[in-house]
């Protein structure tokens, strides 16, 4: 029975309200990787598109353990991929992937990334609650409760709480923070006046949201309360003093329960949020009657409002594996700005919803798409086709922590780490690569849109120590050390070839490292520069 629903229901003159009919869109009992191919070929078809083939096996292997490991793929398990025959292997390549240790912790980071990039600080509390609830396949829904509402009480919830925290004492921070990564929306612009430019957003959007988080603030021992009441109050452009209502993005209005209190009642309240402000020694805080941060947690999930919220996850995640979002910019959710596939976003919002926020179900299907293992070489007689079209792979640079992780990998003796081996040996193994990348990762640039690689990051291989002490070292635990007593020159080459890029080097290539290595007198000195060059390579920097 097709049913309709109402996703959207919003304020008058927010022009981005929209309905959605279930009976649009495919059936929603297809594969995610079936409507995903479905709407990309179909919106391709109607450019009259071709897209680019299918990246070759290498490629691919290199782009899926890097999007679902966090690293590059060691030689055994690239050359185990491109060596089978089996027809579903690419299949099994990801489900094994999806089941193995390395992927709770790149999830982890992803997260990490989306909701704490540019947050400062010690927040290992935090992330070990991010890699305790990929692990466990926590819903989106039950960690953005975690976040927003987590029990203080509860060290688990109480390090999920970190979202707020950090940003408590900027209230137009963590009102415009959490709008643009949980709803997709920057709504930033309206608070001195109506958006300028999108007839959807109002003042009293902005500060309808920030109303939800006006009482929270953070005691002297850190941790996350709400006061018993407060306002934000606001003047309009035509110079109207106003109050704002509790009022979510769609325009939901909450009407707060009346509770009378005395003064003297008040006061006391008011002088208990000062002593847990600044004593440390303060008493167990009392929890008000009525929590505006609960209140939107409850109004962003009801059925309606919880589009915005599904759409922005959506969104989010496919731009992690695919270069860009399927509204682009990320925050800028609005009728100004439609979806470039909008049938794929409501499909797959309508599923995420369905299968109860389920994102490793979500990130299984869009890794399995055609639309993610399309080659990034595009050779057709025209101009590559605009991104987004989803016709051709785009080129991606690794994050900070990609990065270094791949940089220790590449650099090591190839049989120094083995993700296959069984049991909690790799996990622990993954554990000390993670703890060993950070500080290097932190040297490199969070990448953003149209990211290229800047001199510091130059300077860095230069001249960092490390990178001399660390990735050229000639012992028997790095790469260098291991080709080095290899007498056939041709093999060493191919062996960092593998060992780094992930495939075998081409003729032109194998004969200019050969040329190269027979001037250098010193033969390691000649082993370290041309490993050098691999490591700081832009086909070893980039995701592609």
């Amino acid at each position: 029975m097709n049913l309709v629903r109402d996703l959207l229901t919003l304020s008058v003159g927010l022009a981005f309200a929209t309905r959605l009919h279930a009976a649009d869109l495919i059936a929603p009992e297809l594969q995610i990787e079936q409507a995903v191919d479905h709407y990309v070929q179909s919106h391709l078809t109607e450019r009259q598109v071709h897209p680019a083939p299918p990246a070759d096996d290498g490629a691919l292997v290199r782009r899926t353990v890097l999007d679902l490991q966090g690293r590059i793929p060691t030689i055994a398990e690239a050359k185990k991929y491109i060596e089978s025959t089996e027809p579903d292997k690419r299949l099994k390549l990801v489900d094994g992937l999806l089941a193995s240790p390395d992927f709770a912790y790149q999830f982890r980071n992803q997260l990490d990334d989306l909701l704490m990039s540019g947050q400062k600080g010690n927040h290992n509390e935090w992330r070990e609650y991010l890699l305790k609830a990929v692990r466990q396949n926590r819903t989106w829904d039950q960690m953005f409760r975690d976040m927003l509402i987590g029990n203080e009480d509860d060290p688990e919830t109480k390090a999920a709480t970190t979202f707020v925290r950090v940003r408590a004492k900027e209230l137009d921070e963590l009102t415009n923070e959490t709008s643009t990564i949980f709803f997709g929306v920057n709504v930033s612009c309206a608070k001195c006046h109506d958006h300028p430019l999108v007839d959807d957003w109002k003042q009293d959007h902005y500060y309808g949201l920030a109303s939800f988080f006006q009482r929270t603030y953070v005691t002297k021992k850190n941790l996350v309360a709400e006061k018993f009441a407060g306002e934000v109050k606001f003047k309009t452009t035509k110079g109207e003093d106003k109050v704002a209502r509790l009022m979510f993005l769609t325009g939901t209005i909450v009407d707060e329960p009346v509770v009378e209190v005395s003064a003297d009642e008040r006061k006391q309240r008011d002088e208990e949020v000062k002593k847990q402000m600044q004593d440390d020694k303060a008493g167990p805080i009392t929890k008000p009657p009525f929590s505006p941060r609960a209140k939107l947690v409850e109004i962003a999930l009801q059925s309606g409002n919880d589009q915005l919220f599904a759409k922005a996850i959506v969104n989010r995640v496919w731009a992690m594996f695919l270069g860009r979002g399927l509204v682009h910019p990320l925050d800028q959710m609005h009728s100004a700005n439609s979806a470039s596939h909008p049938e794929l976003l409501d499909w797959l919002a309508r599923d995420l919803i369905s299968h109860k926020y389920d994102l490793q179900r979500l990130v299984r299907g869009i890794v399995l798409s055609q639309a993610y293992a399309r080659s990034s070489e595009w050779s057709g007689s025209t101009a590559s086709p605009s991104a987004d079209l989803f016709a051709v792979a785009l080129i991606r640079p690794l994050t900070p922590r990609q990065y270094s992780m791949s940089l220790r990998m590449a650099s090591a003796a190839p049989e120094t780490y083995k993700p296959e081996s069984t049991g909690d040996e790799w996990q622990k193994r993954r554990d000390e690569l993670e703890r060993n990348c950070e500080g290097f990762a932190h040297q490199f640039e969070q990448p953003g849109e149209n990211f290229q690689v800047g001199v510091d990051e130059a300077l860095l291989f230069s001249n960092s120590s490390q990178v001399a002490d660390d990735y050229l070292r000639d012992s028997s635990d790095r790469l260098i050390g291991a080709i080095r007593p290899e007498t056939d020159k041709s093999k060493q080459i191919t062996a960092a070839y593998w060992a780094i890029l992930t495939r075998p080097p081409s003729g032109e290539e194998l004969a200019a490292c050969e040329q190269f290595l027979d001037k250098r007198a010193e033969p390691v000195a000649g082993l370290r520069q041309m490993v050098w060059a691999l490591l700081t390579s832009p086909e070893l920097r980039f995701n592609h």
